[in-house]
């Protein structure tokens, strides 16, 4: 009988035991690379999609027929044909993509295209680009990693202006908005995400870019993208401190803070650092990113990448 009772006592420590070692592998799993590329993804999304509406800026500035100019004088992006249909209203230009871009970072392969009322020119007050994505395929030289971007969103021209007369004109504010763009990430994995945000144009030394998110979604404010990522996980990212990118810099993103929610994890994001973690002015190289989160066992995380 006291045999049994050990034997009984013996089996429930034991269960008790793996029961408890389970719960410890729960708390401790290591979301490092789940997170670490969901940022990279959004990230590369967030910037990408920001260049070629700085694209569309040039394109449209240099045809009469969308701007209200007489003269064009702005270079057309150096990896793109631009074809151009002002009769039809409402009027559409074509921006092919077709290989390498200027700074040799990055391939880009695919066509957007912009409509615009007959009646309605971009430096007007309110005007709104109708902004198409097909098939745009953006991949990283660096390690061959691509995205590629379907679907539409709008550009509205709220102040009005022209960014050719910035440095007279005093600021400009584009708000940029869409209920379904659809990413493909180089795994195959395709999803939809909704973009909120507004853009600010002033001039310091070149073009500065101030961007901010626009949107509340689920209680949370200043969000400028949300949907599903890659691994099917809702996640909503909000600005936290403005993203900044300098036309001095090459058009490149020099700081901002985001946080993602709705994930493993909630991850604050740095912008516009080197190596080590450190807010850096324009480098040679690489900027980098830090994201930091601490995990269910109460164990903060960082991890430091380039983009």
């Amino acid at each position: 009988m006291i045999k049994k009772i050990n034997i009984l006592i013996a089996s429930v420590l034991l269960a008790s035991m793996t029961f408890l070692g389970c719960k410890k592998n729960t708390n401790d799993v290591d979301f490092t690379t789940e997170l670490a590329t969901h940022s990279d993804d959004q990230s590369r999304f967030n910037n990408e999609t920001d260049a070629v509406a700085n694209d569309l800026n040039t394109v449209v500035d240099n045809y009469t027929a969308f701007n209200g100019r007489t003269s064009s004088t702005l270079a057309l992006p150096c990896d793109a044909t631009v074809l151009v249909d002002s009769t039809s209203n409402p009027r559409k230009i074509t921006i092919t993509y077709n290989g390498m871009n200027c700074l040799g970072n990055r391939t880009r392969t695919g066509v957007v295209t912009l409509t615009l009322p007959g009646t309605t020119r971009w430096k007007d007050v309110g005007a709104v680009l109708t902004v198409t994505y097909q098939n745009l395929k953006i991949t990283r030289v660096s390690d061959n990693k691509s995205i590629t971007v379907n679907g539409v969103k709008t550009i509205t021209n709220v102040t009005g202006g022209l960014i050719r007369f910035l440095a007279t004109v005093g600021p400009i504010t584009h708000n940029i908005a869409s209920s379904g763009m659809v990413v493909t990430f180089d795994d195959g994995s395709q999803r939809t995400w909704q973009i909120a945000k507004k853009r600010v144009f002033t001039y310091n030394n070149g073009i500065v870019i101030t961007t901010t998110g626009t949107g509340t979604v689920d209680g949370v404010n200043n969000v400028s993208e949300w949907g599903l990522n890659r691994f099917g996980k809702t996640f909503i990212t909000s600005i936290n401190q403005p993203m900044i990118v300098r036309q001095d810099c090459n058009f490149r993103l020099t700081a901002g803070q985001v946080t993602h929610y709705r994930l493993a994890a909630t991850i604050g994001v740095t912008f516009g650092l080197d190596a080590n973690g450190v807010a850096t002015s324009c480098p040679v190289g690489n900027y980098y990113f830090k994201l930091v989160w601490t995990g269910l066992a109460g164990i903060q995380r960082t991890v430091i990448l380039p983009y």
